[in-house]
C-alpha cells in the first residue's frame, strides 16, 4: 500500500486516542506517521505530540473539505479520523471524494450521521426501534424538573437543569434549537456510555458499558467498565445497525432499582472517556486499521476487563520557543 499515515482532526486535547494510534500503527508499518489537524494547532496539546500537524480553517468554512482533502494527498494519508460532531456530515457526504484520491474516511454512513448528530431525529430513531428515550415536552407544557439541551450541540455544551421557573433564561423559549426534556434524576438513575465497535457490515464486534462516576467540561473524568445488564440490551438493540462504522457511543441510564434502560444520545465518534475502553483490552485502533488498511474480518470480542476503574488528571504539554502569544 502506497499511503500508511493517518490523519486525526480536530486534535485539541485527544493526547490518549493519539498515542494508541501511533502505538498501533507502528506495530503494522513502523514507517507510519498520525498526523494532526486543528484550527488552532500551536495551542493543541496533541498537535505538540504527533508527527506533525496542519492547522486547517473553521469548521463553518467552505474551504474546510478542499484544504483537508490537499492535506491528505500530499501527506500521503491511508485512514482519516474523525472526532468532532460539526465535521461529521460534511465528511460522509464527501467520504467518496476522498476515496477517488486514496483516502478512507473511517464514518458512519450520511444517513446514520444525520440521525445521530441531532437529538430530535435520535429521539425518533429510538422510537422506531421501541427503545426508551426522555420524554420531549413542548414549551408550553412541560413538567418540572426538566432537562434543557441543544438538538445540535455536544460535550454538554449549553445544558441545563431546570427545577423552577426561575431557573429559565429566554433564550430556552425564544430559541428553537433548545429542546426540553424529562430529567433523569441521578438519585434513581445512574449514567453511563457505551463504546461500541461497527465493522464496514454495520455488525457490533464489541461493546463496553463505562459506569460515568464523575463529569469534567462535558467529558468524564473518573469512569468504571461494567459487565451487566446493559450488555444484554445492547447485544439484543444494537447488534446491527445499519451505516454505522467505526467506533461509536451511546449514552444512557439505567434505574438504580428496576434495571430499565433509557436511551439519550448516539455519537457516531470516538468519545472522550474511550481511553478506559481501550486500557481494558478493547483495541479499537488496532482493529481500524486491521480493517481498513489491511482487509482483515474483525471477530466478536467480549474479554476486556471488567471493573477496571479510570481516573484522569490533568498533565502539562511544554512548547519551547513559541512566538505565537
Amino acid at each position: 500500500m502506497k499511503n500508511k499515515n493517518i490523519l486525526i482532526t480536530c486534535g485539541g486535547r485527544r493526547v490518549s486516542l493519539l498515542k494508541f494510534f501511533k502505538t498501533e500503527l507502528k506495530k503494522i508499518y513502523s514507517e507510519g506517521l498520525v498526523y494532526i489537524t486543528d484550527s488552532h494547532p500551536l495551542l493543541s496539546s496533541a498537535a505538540h505530540l504527533a508527527d506533525g500537524f496542519f492547522k486547517v480553517p473553521d469548521l463553518s468554512s467552505p474551504h474546510y473539505i478542499n484544504e483537508l482533502l490537499n492535506i491528505c494527498i500530499e501527506n500521503k494519508i491511508a485512514l482519516l479520523i474523525p472526532t468532532f460532531d460539526r465535521e461529521l456530515l460534511a465528511l460522509s457526504q464527501n467520504e467518496e471524494l476522498f476515496k477517488k484520491n486514496g483516502i478512507t474516511i473511517v464514518i458512519s454512513s450520511t444517513d446514520f450521521i444525520d440521525k445521530t448528530i441531532n437529538k430530535s431525529n435520535t429521539h425518533r430513531f429510538f422510537k422506531s426501534l421501541n427503545i426508551p428515550f426522555p420524554k420531549e415536552y413542548s414549551k408550553k407544557e412541560y413538567k418540572l424538573p426538566i432537562y434543557i439541551k441543544p438538538n445540535l450541540g455536544s460535550n454538554s455544551k449549553d445544558n441545563f437543569v431546570i427545577t423552577s421557573e426561575n431557573d429559565f433564561l429566554k433564550k430556552h423559549f425564544v430559541n428553537d434549537e433548545y429542546l426540553f426534556l424529562e430529567y433523569l434524576n441521578p438519585n434513581e438513575f445512574k449514567e453511563y456510555t457505551c463504546d461500541l465497535y461497527y465493522s464496514k457490515t454495520h455488525h457490533l464486534k464489541c461493546a463496553v458499558p463505562r459506569k460515568r462516576l464523575e463529569v469534567r467540561a462535558g467529558e468524564v473524568s473518573k469512569a468504571l467498565t461494567k459487565k451487566n445488564e446493559i450488555l444484554d440490551f445492547i447485544y439484543k438493540q444494537f447488534s446491527f445497525l445499519p451505516g454505522a462504522r467505526g467506533c461509536i457511543n451511546i449514552q444512557l441510564f439505567k434505574h438504580i432499582s428496576t434495571n430499565k434502560i433509557v436511551c439519550i444520545e448516539i455519537n457516531p465518534r470516538f468519545g472522550g472517556g474511550f481511553p478506559l475502553s481501550y486500557h481494558a483490552g478493547a483495541n479499537y485502533p488496532l482493529w481500524i486499521l486491521n480493517e481498513y488498511l489491511l482487509g482483515k474480518d474483525i471477530t466478536f470480542y467480549s474479554g476486556w476487563e471488567d471493573n477496571l476503574l479510570m481516573l484522569r488528571y490533568d498533565q502539562e504539554v511544554i512548547a519551547r520557543n513559541f512566538t505565537n502569544g
